[in-house]
């Protein structure tokens, strides 16, 4: 298989399956915004990298802000309130992010898209996301709005099951991917990342994901 076969020369939007769409630069305008907000959020609340239920140590580090926080470690998946690691509340969500998410989700057809949580993840080379559905919200008609920054990933999308045939997309500095509706609880994931240096991000990849957790 090409790299032409695996990436198409196409940056034009594109729907992946029903409901779910990329949505290529789409965040461009707002991507010095984004990176010092990420930086601003840090300084609250650490990037760490979280452990599973199984006790395995997760390669990209990962950090949250927003009235939710996603979190993991031998008790389970769940969504607090206030960050384990500082005992306080996650940092406000900025509104840079919660602007880009409402844009993103209403351009979509998901209107009234009101994010709780946001999960900011940073990859460094070789860190990865395995195949997985985001499945611990408390509404699930709500769509997901993902945004990338940084350098390029290859995007993993599934199927409603584990085991449904995976196609590849890579995502750049500034896009958007939405799903929702029919295939809200589709697995997804990211390949390791290359080696790579961004001319923004230098040696790194940070992806906001926005979710309805509690509303």
């Amino acid at each position: 298989m090409t790299l032409l076969e695996l990436f198409p020369d196409d940056r034009s939007e594109q729907q992946i399956d029903p409901g779910a769409r990329i949505l290529p630069g789409f965040a461009l305008g707002e991507t010095a915004g984004l990176l010092a907000a990420i930086d601003a959020i840090q300084t609250q609340a650490p990037l760490r990298h979280l452990v599973t239920p199984g006790g395995q140590s997760m390669s990209v580090a990962m950090t949250n802000c927003g009235r939710a926080g996603w979190y993991s470690d031998r008790k389970g998946y769940r969504y607090t309130r206030t960050d384990p690691l500082t005992g306080m509340p996650w940092p406000a969500m900025p509104s840079v992010f919660l602007q880009l998410a409402q844009r993103a989700a209403s351009h979509c057809g998901y209107d009234d898209f009101d994010p709780d949580a946001c999960l900011v993840n940073f990859y460094a080379p070789g860190a990865r996301m395995s195949p997985h559905q985001d499945r611990d919200e408390g509404n699930l008609t709500a769509p997901i709005v993902s945004v990338s920054l940084g350098l390029p990933a290859t995007f993993l999308w599934g199927g409603l099951k584990r085991n449904d045939r995976q196609r590849r997309f890579r995502l750049a500095h500034g896009d958007v991917v939405v799903w929702g509706g029919p295939t809200r609880l589709a697995y997804h994931g990211v390949a390791p990342l290359a080696e790579g240096d961004h001319p923004v991000t230098g040696r790194k990849r940070f992806n906001l994901t926005f979710r309805q957790a509690y509303a």
